[in-house]
C-alpha cells in the first residue's frame, strides 16, 4: 500500500474540523460529516454502505467517501485518479466519489478534504463562517 489514508485516518482528519460533528442519516452504515447542519462529507463502505458484493476487484470491499468539490476540478480528478468517480447518490457536478483502495496519495486525499469542507462553509452565512474561520486561523 502507498503512503494513502485508510477509513479510520479519514474519519478522524474530517472529525478534526472545526465543529465537525458525525451524523448517520442514511443509516449505521454510511457516516456522514457536517459543519453546522451542512454535509461536507461521507464514509462507508462500498456501494455508500450497500457492500461492494458484485464487483470482485476488492478484497473486503472499499470503502467510499463522498466529497463536495469545485465542478471543474471534479472533472479532472477523475481522468487523474481512477479510484475517483462522480458522486454515488450525489450532485455529480459537484461531488466525487473517492474510493479509498490506497491508490491516492494520503496528502491528495487531505487536500480534497479540505477543499470540500471550505466550500461548504464557503457557502454559510457571513456569522457562521466567521466562527470557522477563528478556530482555522484564516
Amino acid at each position: 500500500m502507498t503512503d494513502s489514508l485508510d477509513h479510520t485516518q479519514a474519519e478522524h482528519y474530517l472529525l478534526n474540523k472545526p465543529e465537525a460533528k458525525l451524523d448517520f442519516p442514511f443509516g449505521e452504515e454510511v457516516k456522514v460529516f457536517k459543519v453546522k447542519n451542512k454535509m461536507f462529507a461521507t464514509l462507508a463502505i462500498g456501494k455508500m454502505g450497500k457492500g461492494d458484493d458484485e464487483t470482485a476487484s476488492s478484497e473486503k470491499g472499499s470503502w467510499w467517501m463522498n466529497l463536495k468539490c469545485d465542478p471543474d476540478e471534479a472533472v479532472m480528478l477523475r481522468d487523474i485518479f481512477p479510484s475517483i468517480i462522480p458522486g454515488y447518490h450525489m450532485n455529480k457536478k459537484l461531488w466525487n466519489t473517492v474510493i479509498l483502495d490506497g491508490s491516492i496519495p494520503q496528502g491528495e486525499i487531505e487536500r480534497m478534504m479540505d477543499n470540500s469542507y471550505l466550500l461548504v462553509v464557503g457557502k454559510m452565512t457571513k456569522k457562521d463562517q466567521q466562527s470557522i474561520l477563528l478556530h482555522i486561523g484564516t
